[in-house]
């Protein structure tokens, strides 16, 4: 029961009924003239009343109207406020607009004074070098809606094979519900960096970085092809699940998310390299093989159709030996003319 009634609490509440904060304004304006004027006039036109009552009275209301300029608030496009009146979740207004609310109201964003830099890191540097500079910082508590990016840092992470990888990832994200960013977590930015950290692990551990035999990345229990470099869209696919499935309670809501750095750690790049050109030299050469052989068995089958020399198996075999050490050599052949009797 109590978890129902805290879900309903965190439930978003949109305010569509203030957005009278122009008419308010001209209130308020009208008011300090019309005090202004009183306390100019009034005194002369009221017989019998003592000229310093009225004029603290005056003055009475018009600190009184400061109250209600509190309540005056303006948004641009794409951006929200939410509002707490004596501690309890009031409302959000949301969008483009001169809006009037309640003017005890607070505005809540506890994220308001963190900057996501690189994974793991909330950058605050550009704040205390303002505020070393002697300027007066004073954080929004609004909230942003627009979609923004988290360039999270290269981690280095052990791929299924135990290689480490250094993997970098940026995620678009924005906030969906503003009540459960401000209210769920402690702060929802953080929250974010820390959960991004986490998906990104989770998932790289189960890819090899490259294709390798007996690994199953799906999950049904038969190996595929799957891997970091060659399944890259998967992959940041995966981690954008991953972390949508943890944000969502903090209400934050994954666009979109892209692998945007991916190498072999260098403690062992030289070695993989090392790896990755014998490999190329292995494929290479089986191609090469491939080819001599075919060429080899296309000449013996054509000499032996024309007719035009008739070998026997030894001849047969030196002749075999001699193309393909041509055709499979790295170096240049050197020719040998035999200007005598071939046996």
């Amino acid at each position: 029961m109590d978890i129902v009634q805290e879900e309903q609490k965190m439930k978003e509440k949109i305010l569509t009924d203030k957005k009278n904060g122009m008419a308010v304004m001209i209130a308020i304006i009208a008011g300090y003239v019309l005090l202004i004027a009183a306390m100019i006039y009034g005194e002369n036109s009221i017989e019998g009343f003592d000229g310093g009552i009225w004029f603290g009275l005056i003055l009475l209301l018009i600190c009184l109207l400061w109250i209600p300029i509190l309540g005056l608030k303006v948004l641009k496009p794409e951006e929200a406020l939410v509002l707490t009146l004596f501690g309890n979740y009031a409302g959000t207004i949301k969008g483009a607009g001169f809006y009037f609310v309640n003017p005890f109201c607070t505005s809540v964003n506890p994220a308001s004074r963190t900057h996501l830099g690189q994974s793991s890191d909330v950058d605050k540097a550009a704040a205390a070098m303002q505020l070393a500079a002697g300027k007066n910082v004073t954080p929004s508590n609004k909230i942003s809606m627009k979609i923004m990016t988290l360039n999270n840092g290269r981690q280095k992470v052990n791929d299924c094979l135990g290689n480490p990888i250094d993997i970098g990832v940026a995620v678009m994200w924005k906030v969906k519900d503003t009540a459960k960013a401000v209210f769920n977590v402690d702060n929802y930015k953080e929250y974010l960096s820390l959960q991004c950290d986490s998906a990104v692990r989770n998932i790289v551990k189960i890819y090899p970085y490259d294709v390798a035999p007996n690994v199953d990345t799906t999950g049904d229990g038969q190996a595929d092809d799957g891997s970091l470099r060659g399944s890259s869209e998967i992959v940041a696919g995966r981690i954008r699940a991953e972390i949508q499935s943890k944000v969502a309670e903090a209400g934050l809501e994954i666009v979109d998310a892209r692998i945007t750095y991916l190498a072999y750690s260098p403690e062992i790049a030289a070695v993989m390299l090392q790896r990755q050109q014998a490999s190329a030299v292995i494929d290479a050469r089986k191609m090469i093989v491939d080819g001599a052989v075919g060429m080899v068995e296309m000449a013996l089958d054509r000499l032996n159709e024309n007719h035009v020399v008739e070998l026997d198996d030894e001849r047969k075999a030196a002749m075999v030996s001699n193309l393909l050490v041509v055709l499979c050599g790295n170096h240049d052949t050197q020719p040998v003319v035999n200007s005598g009797s071939l046996y």
